[in-house]
């Protein structure tokens, strides 16, 4: 009798684990007929049969159209049910903290943005994430039963230990016990990471990084991160700090960083140390009540006219096309994807040098087997990223998630099927 509940757990897994590789097929290359399905996956017609059976009754597939067979009956076409589910992004950013919701197809539903205007205070931003989680449920019309879960992208190195914490050197969080003071607020799903991992997560499933098995997506804002991707799966390191690319040392003895440090490649790119360099080159000060991205855009827009701008951009091109060198050098990418608000901005107008710098300090064959490239999703593209998390959950368990699922799950990192 010992032996049968073993013998269930082992059929419900080897069942659970053929719903999951279904769904990440229909997910990424959907729609596909059950017989597509048994040939891309190598499962029996059998098995595919009954899974898809399952899948279909539980709403998770559904139907879209049939196409023609060779002489027999036209084949069924089977996708993933966009509107089974919701999912919830959240983007604690450098300047504000951005909720999401969207459907299974990742096609955004409600959105709301709330300004972080005095700093990261922790209570503050707590509060702002739960009163964002029900803001985008009320504009969407969802209710909260109906989400598999929040992704949310933070700042820093999180530690996925006993609980879940969040290191944020350079805006004063010190082991902050991030998911246990949302808890108290909400019984949804979470899945907390890092914001650049999960901007590079959102790339390489549905932006730049699509059909790539090894690249960096690197994350440029107020702050500068990366997220390394190798063999399809995230590069986390021995605590999940890897990717901490701002940090990498351009000029020993250099500006001072916000962590603290000397030197730094935030120091010189991130957008808040762009503009500090633009400010001390000219003796001037920035003006109050402009935001980071309208004086970064101004100062683009300044240089096209030579001077001070043009100088401070150049630098800010070499240094960035040396720390893309450094990437090139050791992790050697089929891509570099430039994203980030402050990313777009400058590569929009500065690419050409940027890469020109890179080959520069790059070694060549390494650098000539590689393309450097802006993010194709915009300046959100955590949010995005952080809804991604839930989303793999739900397709790693083979759609075996449910609403009544109130656990903490780590953060993903699965990129192969992309």
């Amino acid at each position: 009798m010992g032996v049968v509940p073993h013998q269930r757990s082992t059929v419900r897994d080897l069942r659970r684990g053929n719903s999951a590789v279904i769904l990440w097929q229909l997910y990424f290359d959907g729609p596909a007929s059950r017989q597509e399905l048994s040939r891309l996956t190598g499962l029996s017609a059998g098995t595919v049969g009954n899974v898809v059976s399952d899948l279909i009754a539980s709403g998770v597939v559904i139907t879209a159209g049939s196409m023609d067979s060779d002489g027999g009956r036209p084949h069924v076409l089977l996708r993933v049910n966009a509107g089974h589910r919701s999912v919830i992004g959240v983007d604690v950013g450098e300047t504000c903290v951005r909720v999401e919701l969207f459907d299974l197809a990742m096609t955004l539903r409600a959105k709301v943005s709330y300004e972080l205007a005095d700093g990261h205070d922790v209570e503050f931003v707590v509060d702002r994430i739960l009163a964002g989680i029900k803001a985008v449920c009320a504009e969407a019309g969802v209710s909260e039963r109906d989400v598999l879960g929040v992704g949310i992208g933070v700042s820093g190195v999180v530690e996925h230990g006993a609980e879940v914490l969040v290191h944020g050197q350079t805006f004063g969080w010190d082991a902050v016990p991030l998911e246990r003071l949302l808890r108290a607020g909400t019984d949804l799903p979470l899945h907390i990471d890092n914001g650049a991992k999960n901007m590079g997560q959102a790339e390489m499933w549905f932006g730049a990084g699509r059909g790539c098995r090894h690249a960096v997506v690197v994350l440029i804002g107020s702050g500068v991160g990366a997220s390394i991707i190798t063999h399809g799966t995230t590069y986390r390191g021995a605590t999940s700090s890897a990717g901490e690319w701002g940090h990498t040392t351009v000029q020993v003895g250099g500006r001072r960083c916000r962590c603290g440090a000397r030197g730094c490649l935030e120091a010189y790119v991130g957008a808040e140390a762009v503009l500090e360099r633009y400010q001390e080159a000219r003796r001037g000060r920035r003006r109050r009540g402009v935001s980071e991205e309208a004086a970064l855009a101004e100062l683009l827009d300044t240089a096209e006219r030579g001077g001070v701008a043009a100088e401070v951009l150049d630098e800010t091109a070499t240094y960035l096309g040396a720390g893309i060198a450094n990437l090139i050098n050791l992790f050697n990418p089929e891509r570099i994807i430039v994203g980030g608000w402050a990313g777009l901005l400058l590569g929009s107008r500065l690419l050409p040098k940027i890469t020109a710098a890179a080959a520069e300090h790059a070694l060549d064959h390494p650098f000539a087997q590689t393309s450097i490239e802006l993010g194709r999703l915009g300046p959100d593209a955590v949010a995005m990223g952080a809804a991604t998390l839930p989303v793999e959950h739900f397709l790693t368990t083979g759609g075996a998630s449910t609403p009544s699922d109130r656990i903490t799950h780590r953060a993903g990192k699965r990129h192969d099927s992309a």
